[in-house]
């Protein structure tokens, strides 16, 4: 069977969601041949408008990036035979994954199937991302 190289981007905060995101774009790739690049974004938290106060000592780029290298061990990634590259960026979310998914043949992303005011007050990456994404997206529903 010849296989056609590829990129999927997923991304990846540690949610129920997004683990199954990573799962779903490692299987794709395994049989695509594609490469996967999962992303986790981060900011630095706010309360109501305003930045949250952190501990001295307080590294968020390194927590993210041990986050993502858990999140990736977790699926058994190695397993698979996939290349995956770890990318950590700081910024909004959806902005970071439309950035690092352009010229890329897949965006997954998960769903953490927020609703009604919480969906408004928050707004929704998945949604963004269906609807401003240079690529197909995948969005992956359901529970673990």
């Amino acid at each position: 069977m010849e296989r056609r190289h590829g990129r999927i981007v997923v991304g990846v905060d540690g949610s129920p969601s997004s683990m199954l995101a990573l799962r779903w774009a490692l299987s794709q790739a395994h049989a695509t041949g594609a490469e996967v690049e999962a992303v986790h974004a981060w900011q630095i938290p706010t309360s109501f408008g305003a930045p949250v106060a952190l501990l001295p000592g307080e590294d968020l780029a390194a927590e993210a990036k041990t986050a993502l290298a858990t999140a990736i061990e977790r699926v058994g990634a190695d397993d698979r035979e996939v290349a995956v590259r770890s990318h950590v960026d700081r910024g909004d979310p959806a902005t970071v994954l439309l950035e690092r998914a352009k010229g890329a043949d897949m965006l997954v992303v998960g769903n953490r199937g927020y609703g009604g005011f919480v969906r408004s007050l928050l707004g929704s990456v998945s949604d963004h991302c269906v609807h401003h994404a240079t690529c197909p997206v995948v969005v992956v529903r359901g529970e673990e």
